[in-house]
């Protein structure tokens, strides 16, 4: 008897030992239930607009570090927050996997009426007229250690106009409680939680792929950081070539004017002139195209107050001044460590696991142990006749209704008592065993992808060194080519003056520190793009940027 009236508070303990979910949602009877499930307003979505860019205002312009501008990016950016929002929905999946412990009650009344032709003497009417009317309530839950529960609560009120019924109107109820346990196909808490597992492994997964996006991001921010300070100083570069070749031009006009020089000799003065005013022209506009591209990086196009506001970057494009040589196996191995699209691909396989051993599990028997109670009561109006076959006299009725019914219900006195056993014996089951065999397979699969993707990890990182250091050995020839392109010009410059030259070769030199110049500042942009790929190509331009993912 103490076990069956224990099975009473089942569903209490299975409320208190089942797992919070990740996101609330409200529950019945709650008052936001009903305003949530039953309002008819859509969701509405308000998207904030850029925030902190005041902090960064100094005068009339936007003044900013390569951190600062990394702050904004992480805080304005719209790929960030998309990045992010991708979490949500693999967080959903996991309070998904818990709904199938959330318990259900269903209530159920009906009535029927029914007028019959008596098919029997015993029919106490010419015509039997019936009212039925059911009503029940059934609990049903499943528990994390596999076991089902199910109780309920089941009765009826029948009245007829059939002489001979002993109750009339007849009340009966009925508590009943069962529960099944299996015993070798989803035995155990290990078993049914395994979809709850495989949902925050892939929860985990996603999170890897989310800081392998918000790499991506930080690096195709800090490019279009780097873009906007090469423009900046290309820009400078042709300006200054711009005022060299205005210099020369009105040096050429007054030699023209005095006769020092040939008429045909101001042509070239004029010509290289004009090309450097197309070449400034260029570099403004590409200054504008870099700087509405960095713009959009940290979300400062999306104010109005703020979408043509100058800016000044305050990093300098140095050239690198220190050579000492670069481990490349060391990088290979912190990339193996941080990069987080191996780490996403090495939880792959960890899911395969998971869904080797659920695919595993529906190949065993289904063995289940049942039992049930059920307490059963009757009540009603009892009607006492005599003489019931000679005319049916009516002695008295004994009122009596639904209390009496409980009654016998809640004393327990009419119990009835059940246990079974149901075996479902799987002699061939081909879609388990595909299943298992895909298991297998998808593990495998995985397992070379691992494997595929660090041989391009090792490749990409190698590249990357090399790359850095091409760059920097660039910068240094770029230096020696600027110092021998100064000294040239020096030199024509004195042998100009000298007249033992001409005007061409002055200009000619003049275009060769112009182009000495860019090489070096491209150079110097490069070496510190390079630098920034090797970063991400190791998985630590995050750390290194103090950039952090929550």
């Amino acid at each position: 008897m103490r076990i069956f009236q224990t099975l009473l508070l089942l569903p209490v303990l299975a409320k208190v030992c089942a797992a919070q979910p990740l996101i609330d949602a409200p529950s019945f009877p709650q008052q936001v239930f009903f305003r949530q499930y039953f309002g008819k307003e859509l969701p509405k979505v308000n998207l904030q607009p850029p925030v902190r860019l005041g902090d960064y205002i100094a005068a009339d312009h936007l003044e900013l570090s390569l951190r600062s501008y990394l702050e904004l990016v992480m805080s304005n950016s719209t790929d960030v927050q998309i990045s992010r929002m991708s979490l949500e929905q693999p967080r959903n999946a996991i309070m998904r996997t818990y709904g199938v412990f959330d318990p259900t009650m269903r209530m159920n009344f009906s009535a029927t009426r029914a007028e019959q032709q008596p098919t029997s003497f015993l029919t106490g009417a010419s015509v039997l007229s019936t009212l039925n009317q059911p009503y029940g309530v059934t609990y049903n839950q499943l528990l994390e250690n596999g076991t089902r529960i199910q109780g309920g609560f089941n009765g009826a009120r029948n009245s007829n106009n059939d002489t001979f019924s002993n109750f009339n109107p007849a009340v009966t109820g009925a508590l009943n409680m069962q529960f099944f346990q299996p015993l070798l196909r989803n035995r155990g808490g290990y078993i049914t939680k395994l979809p709850i597992t495989i949902a925050r492994s892939r929860y985990r997964r996603q999170e890897y792929e989310v800081v392998d996006d918000v790499l991506d991001i930080v690096q195709t921010a800090e490019l279009a950081y780097w873009a906007v300070i090469e423009a900046r100083e290309n820009l400078k570069v042709q300006e200054e070539n711009l005022r060299v070749s205005g210099t020369f031009l009105q040096r050429n006009e007054r030699e023209l004017q005095l006769g020092a020089i040939s008429p045909l000799e101001i042509f070239r003065p004029k010509q290289q002139y004009a090309t450097a005013e197309v070449q400034v022209t260029q570099a403004r506009y590409a200054l504008q195209q870099a700087e509405d591209r960095l713009r959009r990086q940290m979300g400062a196009d999306l104010d109005p107050q703020f979408r043509n506001v100058p800016i000044v970057l305050t990093e300098t494009v140095l050239p690198p001044e220190d050579d000492t040589p670069l481990d490349r196996e060391k990088f290979v191995e912190t990339a193996y460590a941080r990069r987080p699209d191996l780490k996403s691909q090495l939880q792959a396989l960890d899911i395969d696991d998971l869904q080797y051993k659920q695919a595993k599990n529906t190949l065993l028997p289904d063995l289940q142990l049942n039992g049930g109670y059920t307490s059963s009561g009757r009540g009603g109006n009892q009607v006492v006749r005599q003489n019931v076959f000679g005319g049916s006299q009516l002695v008295r009725v004994v009122p009596g209704g639904l209390g009496d019914a409980l009654g016998h219900v809640f004393n327990f006195n009419f119990p009835t008592y059940s246990f079974g056993l149901n075996l479902t014996l799987p002699l061939r089951d081909r879609a388990a065993q595909a299943n298992l065999a895909d298991a297998v397979v998808n593990k495998r699969l995985d397992s070379l992808r691992a494997r595929l993707l660090e041989q391009r990890i090792r490749e990409s990182v190698l590249n990357a060194v090399t790359q850095v250091e091409s760059a920097r050995a660039n910068v240094k020839q770029s230096q020696i080519v600027l110092d021998f392109a100064q000294k040239n010009l020096d030199a024509e410059q004195k042998r100009y003056d000298l007249g033992v030259t001409t005007i061409f070769f002055v200009l000619d030199a003049t275009q060769q520190l112009t182009n000495a110049q860019s090489s070096l500042l491209r150079a110097s942009v490069n070496y510190r793009r390079a630098l920034l790929t090797l970063l991400r190509q190791a998985g630590t331009l995050l750390d290194e940027r103090n950039v952090y993912v929550q």
